[in-house]
């Protein structure tokens, strides 16, 4: 069996899949952590790995960019392939100076303009929750490895590049100040509705690779290879 945009067979994912945006970065995370590994599928450049890790089955796969992009590949992998938890393992850009460049962000909500989850299930809120169970492992995993964690909202962007604004406070800042997000991404709006939908369980960690309060910035190879806090914590959850 295969869907239209996943080339793998009944069995091919473990129960648990994690899901960085670049599937680059599903090849390092795979080919650094998992032993027995094999890739599963490699649909329009999408790449899915299995193996295990310290003896666990464990999946890997790239979403792509944005909330149509996650959508599709989370709810196939939810739906047709049996699949119970997606750990999204992302980038995102600071909203404030407490969240510095590598800095590990567990989210506890996802806030969004999206229409997402209005079109998808007519949900029509403006936030979405992972699972309680998922952040609970990925906080002990954590704290038994000794990796510090930044809880809070996140804002899920269905635009990456905004015109400029005049403006005061600036959207970012009313986020930040007014619903308690941390950090901006693309993703995991529509990957918590998918999960809420299907009955299953999502959660989101993610790396700060840039700032809006700080000229700082990550290069593309260190996002792809360099979030190694982010990737041990999720690997180390006994899901």
């Amino acid at each position: 069996m295969s869907t239209p945009h996943i080339a793998a067979e009944p069995g091919d994912f473990a129960k648990t899949v994690l899901m960085p945006g670049d599937p680059l970065r599903a090849q390092f995370i795979a080919e650094t952590f998992l032993q027995d590994v094999r890739q599963v599928t490699a649909v329009r450049g999408m790449l899915g790995f299995t193996g295990t890790y310290q003896g666990r089955p464990i999946s890997v796969m790239g979403s792509g960019m944005g909330m149509p992009s996650i959508g599709i590949y989370s709810y196939e992998l939810f739906k047709f392939y049996g699949v119970d938890n997606i750990v999204r393992i992302g980038s995102a850009g600071s909203y404030t100076d407490k969240a510095k460049l590598f800095d590990v962000v567990l989210a506890s909500g996802a806030v969004s303009e999206s229409s997402y989850a209005k079109v998808q299930s007519g949900f029509e809120g403006h936030i979405t929750f992972p699972s309680r169970e998922l952040n609970e492992k990925l906080r002990a995993s954590a704290a038994k490895q000794g990796i510090p964690l930044i809880e809070g909202n996140i804002h899920s962007a269905d635009v990456f590049y905004r015109q400029p604004s005049d403006e005061k406070p600036t959207y970012w800042e009313k986020l930040r100040d007014e619903r308690g997000c941390v950090c901006v991404e693309m993703e995991s709006f529509a990957l918590f509705a998918n999960a809420q939908v299907l009955g299953k369980h999502a959660a989101c960690l993610l790396t700060i690779s840039d700032s809006f309060v700080s000229p700082e910035i990550t290069t593309a190879e260190q996002r792809q290879k360099s979030f190694t806090d982010m990737m041990k914590v999720a690997l180390g959850a006994e899901y």
